[in-house]
């Protein structure tokens, strides 16, 4: 497949470039402001030492997912729709470079790797066919909202409306989630294996297997691989610059790698990525507080490793990564041009609340989403963070296949 490259067309600077480049600015004082005063304080009160780091480490993201579109449900949609495997590339990299300091972080803290000591601070969880239905709901809310949570998370800033009933779909999933929790949880998910890779095989086969599986992916995927043919012959002067910074796409291998390289600082200083830890912590502290689910849920509170809920009356670091995600995303995506409000309507509205509810439910019965399970678990070397990508790329593969994303919201995907 060969794709022609565009000529690029003439930037310029208006008076509304004035506009959006001085609130993008004033959007990134204000994040540095806050991740200062969290940093003065200590984060008292606000999530801890840890907070401003996870608000800075947030906004990253938010830059590296609006800019290297970093979004699973546009790089499953260009897989499948459009035979176009360059953004895969970033999710193999990603897990490449953050497995390797899982790997060296796990072989100072637990040097002999067992079953029996298994690192109960990252994302390994239990592989049973609950974890396989949470996959296959999540990838088609999925298609049908839009978006993965972390991407309505970037996309929102961007003026995509259909992110906010998404977002509250997934509020009421997680809802769903925690009242069906009981059920599959001494159904399926107790009892179940927790495949660890480096257990009784060590760290280095653990890294060599997983590396020769993206290797082998990554080697199949090239036949769907696009070849880029455009000018050879480009000057890097200020407005080239601009252009590559804010206007083109970044490249997918160079995202690929930051993104890992964030995923390790979290892990070492606080805790795996995962977006879903706040928004279903204040979920269950409100069904708590009515009376709707009991203070212990079992499972949830004594054993299982996820991007999970706990009861909470305050702001998490996690919360605050999220936070840093939608700030920094709307400063990245303001001087691209890329801020343009989508119309909403009754029918595309209802559409992405019902692909949200399948996103809440999925995450909650999986402990988590496509960055906090697929991606944490799979740097973490568990099987469930292979198993509920395979489930998801399933779902989401069937979902394009069909064209839900375009019944869902007609008009909203020109070719």
């Amino acid at each position: 497949m060969t794709v022609e490259v565009k000529a690029d067309r003439e930037l310029g600077w208006t008076r509304a470039d004035t506009v959006r480049t001085s609130i993008a600015v004033s959007v990134a004082a204000a994040l540095l402001g806050l991740a200062g005063y969290l940093a003065a304080t200590d984060g008292e009160g606000l999530g801890g030492s840890n907070a401003a780091l996870m608000l800075l480490i947030g906004a990253g993201l938010g830059i590296l997912f609006e800019r290297g579109r970093y979004c699973f449900f546009c790089i499953f949609r260009d897989l499948f729709e459009k035979k176009n495997s360059r953004g895969m590339y970033a999710i193999l990299v990603s897990i490449a470079v953050g497995m390797i300091g899982y790997a060296a972080i796990f072989s100072t803290r637990i040097p002999t790797p067992s079953a029996d000591n298994v690192p109960s601070d990252a994302h390994i969880a239990p592989v049973s066919i609950a974890l396989v239905v949470a996959g296959l709901a999540f990838g088609v809310g999925m298609v049908i909202s839009g978006g993965c949570i972390a991407g309505h998370l970037y996309r929102l800033p961007e003026g995509h409306l259909r992110s906010i009933p998404a977002l509250g779909g997934v509020v009421v999933g997680f809802g769903l989630g925690f009242l069906s929790w009981d059920f599959m949880y001494s159904h399926f998910i107790l009892g179940a294996p927790v495949p660890w890779l480096p257990a009784g095989n060590g760290y280095a086969l653990a890294v060599l297997v997983q590396l020769g599986v993206l290797a082998a992916i990554g080697v199949w995927l090239l036949r769907w691989n696009p070849r880029v043919q455009g000018r050879a012959d480009r000057t890097v002067d200020a407005t080239e610059l601009r252009r590559l910074v804010f206007f083109k796409r970044w490249p997918a291998l160079t995202t690929g790698v930051a993104v890992g390289l964030l995923a390790i600082l979290a892990y070492y200083k606080d805790q795996p990525l995962g977006v879903t830890q706040q928004i279903s912590s204040l979920t269950r502290t409100g069904m708590t507080e009515v009376g709707w689910l009991d203070q212990f849920m079992p499972g949830l509170d004594e054993r299982l490793a996820g991007c999970v809920a706990v009861v909470t009356h305050t702001i998490t670091t996690n919360g605050w990564l999220i936070l840093g995600i939608v700030l920094a995303s709307l400063a990245a995506a303001l001087p691209g041009r890329r801020f343009r409000v989508e119309k909403a309507t009754a029918f595309n509205s209802s559409t992405a609340f019902a692909g949200g509810i399948l996103l809440g439910w999925g995450s909650m019965i999986g402990l988590g989403c496509t960055i906090g399970v697929l991606l944490s678990g799979t740097h973490a070397f568990a099987l469930s963070g292979w198993v509920f990508g395979a489930a998801i790329l399933v779902a989401s593969g069937l979902g394009f296949r069909f064209g839900l994303h375009r019944k869902a919201a007609p008009g909203a995907f020109p070719d």
